[in-house]
């Protein structure tokens, strides 16, 4: 029988083209809407209620695929997710008003949203506790590198076929994903035909058990996981974190469109440039973590370390950006902001893998999913108005505003390290 050696980057690489195609289709409408808007007369606030939909969706799906990986396994709940989003975003194609956008939109998010807790499982699964974050760093990337290729690609596309005929172009690529994810994806790495013996040890003996004597090992229902201090640490620091990347996914065409007056060709320009200092982010945060971990640093001090380094990054640079005068300023200084951002949520993404076993891990990965999608709802619905005249300021103040508080949470959240049963049901 065949063996690949390193299949487990093969897994990874596949997480990431998911995750590609994931940014490619959720940030289509954002790059055509001047288009979209000028062809149906819609304006900005009919856009935020459209995203706010999307993302009610989006919370919804967090939750609900964050179970189902737990449950059906990461094969088939990942099929199920991209089948899902892949025909929602190609039904765009008949979309004629806000609120047939905002129905498309939130089955949209419902699919997307399986991605990512998707992602979380299979590196818990295929990757030891010392390569986790650069398989989170790895998948981060992916995020990056969608959000990299979707304003030029969107942009050309529409050029040429229009906005329409581009939905369906773009769904069209998550159906041919699932093609080697069913050929690759067998099983995981303790039944897999295809992993050498050798990889199967490396991951296998490098991931956290409870192996003490006699003891079962700890997979806690939902509310027993929400009786721990650590999950509330996770819940709250995606609920303050996640709006900072969402602002700018959702935003940054518009802004760019408002602020300097570009038109659709020239977004397919610029808006990619803050997502290279995304992917470098996503890479150098996962990676930074596991030289720490080879030097012998405890996972509770590498993985906090990093994520302050993203904080401190963070801060500064969403002060300045509002003040960046130039398009070119603009989107290098939100560049700083995602390297920093990518650096921090790889790592935050990682700890529902360190507090729990694999099969808990979706589940705690999708109800802080869930809880970030409605600190974003809540931004969103804020951003109209504190963009009112096209002023951005406000808008980057708020990001600043969020960051201290990721630190708080994850304060409180206390010790990166397995969360055991205790006699109070807590830690």
């Amino acid at each position: 029988m065949k063996t690949i050696s390193g299949l487990r980057w093969l897994v990874i690489t596949l997480v990431a083209i998911a995750t590609i195609i994931n940014y490619i289709d959720r940030s289509a409408l954002a790059v055509m809407w001047p288009g979209i808007a000028e062809d149906l007369g819609l304006d900005k606030q009919d856009y935020a209620n459209i995203i706010t939909v999307f993302l009610v969706g989006y919370a919804i799906g967090q939750s609900l695929f964050g179970k189902l990986f737990d449950a059906l396994g990461t094969r088939v709940a990942f099929i199920l997710s991209i089948l899902l989003w892949s025909v929602a975003i190609a039904l765009h194609f008949v979309a004629r008003s806000a609120l047939s956008f905002s129905l498309f939109r939130a089955l949209l998010g419902v699919g997307e949203a399986g991605n990512w807790p998707g992602a979380t499982k299979a590196i818990a699964e295929w990757f030891p506790v010392r390569e986790r974050a650069l398989g989170q760093g790895i998948f981060g990337a992916g995020a990056s590198v969608g959000s990299i290729i979707a304003p030029p690609l969107v942009a050309v596309l529409y050029a040429y076929v229009g906005w329409k005929t581009t939905f369906i172009l773009i769904g069209a690529l998550g159906f041919i994903w699932i093609v080697p994810w069913m050929i690759v994806y067998l099983a995981g790495p303790d039944q897999h035909p295809w992993i050498t013996q050798e990889e199967r040890d490396y991951i296998l003996s490098g991931q956290r058990r409870s192996t003490e004597a006699g003891r079962p090992e700890y997979v806690p229902t939902w509310g027993q996981l929400l009786r721990h201090r650590q999950s509330w640490g996770v819940i709250a620091a995606r609920f303050f974190i996640d709006p900072v990347w969402w602002l700018f996914v959702g935003w940054l065409p518009l802004y760019l469109n408002e602020k300097f007056h570009f038109d659709v060709k020239q977004i397919g320009m610029f808006a990619w440039v803050p997502y290279v200092g995304a992917g470098l982010g996503a890479l150098s945060g996962g990676w930074l973590c596991g030289q720490l971990l080879q030097r012998g640093i405890s996972v509770n001090r590498a993985r906090k370390l990093v994520i302050i380094l993203g904080l401190v990054l963070m801060f500064p640079a969403l002060l300045f950006t509002a003040v960046a005068h130039t398009p070119l300023l603009a989107v290098t200084s939100i560049a700083v902001i995602l390297f920093g951002f990518q650096a921090a949520i790889t790592n935050i993404q990682t700890l529902p893998s360190d507090f729990f076993s694999g099969k808990t891990v979706g589940s705690l990965a999708g109800i802080s999913g869930t809880s970030a999608v409605l600190g974003v709802i809540i931004c969103m619905q804020l951003v109209p108005v504190l963009t009112a005249g096209g002023d951005y300021t406000p808008f980057f103040v708020l990001g600043a505003v969020l960051v201290p508080l990721v630190f708080i949470s994850l304060w409180l959240g206390g010790t990166v390290e397995q969360v055991k049963p205790s006699s109070k049901g807590q830690e």
